[in-house]
């Protein structure tokens, strides 16, 4: 919640009057619960989903950053609140294991990927293979750096801030 990568997004998104809620996950800082693999922290975004429409009744723009990301995809790509995603260092290849995120094959909203071209977690040919079979529109930026963005946060937050415009051309007053 507190990681550099996480507030130059909420920068981004705030710069266009966006309200945006950071959260940590079960078990995560000083929250409460355990870690579960995914499963309870899909329940973490939907309560988050919920408190914002409650709170702002407002179309929704996800950003979530690697863990967040992974998850965060997964439980906002059916949500009807949502229109708009958005992965920040998408984890397609960690533990061993390629994961495809083939639930992005069915999900028609805009999406925003980006990496770093040294991302352990998104190796290249592995993010773009999952980023070429979701469906579209979607696109894929590649910043310089890693998985954090070290040293190129301000480029990663104008590729927010590049898509937000075009993705929301009459909707975002800049």
């Amino acid at each position: 919640m507190h990681n550099k990568v996480v507030f130059h997004a909420m920068k981004a998104l705030r710069s266009f009057g966006f309200p945006v809620l950071r959260f940590n996950f079960r078990g995560a800082g000083h929250s409460h619960g355990k870690h579960d693999d995914g499963r309870g922290e899909m329940d973490d975004v939907r309560a988050a989903l919920d408190w914002l429409d409650r709170e702002f009744h407002l179309p929704i723009v996800f950003a979530g950053f690697s863990f967040g990301a992974s998850v965060g995809l997964r439980a906002c790509c059916p949500d009807a609140r949502v229109v708009a995603l958005i992965g920040l260092g998408t984890p397609v290849a960690f533990d061993g294991r390629v994961h495809k995120f083939g639930f992005l094959e069915g999900c028609a909203k805009p999406k925003l990927f980006v990496s770093g071209t040294r991302d352990e977690f998104g190796p290249p040919g592995v993010l773009e293979g999952v980023v070429e079979r979701a469906a579209d529109p979607k696109v894929l930026v590649r910043v310089d750096g890693d998985h954090y963005f070290a040293g190129h946060l301000d480029e990663m937050r104008n590729v927010i801030e590049d898509w937000v415009r075009k993705t929301f051309a009459t909707d975002v007053e800049t």
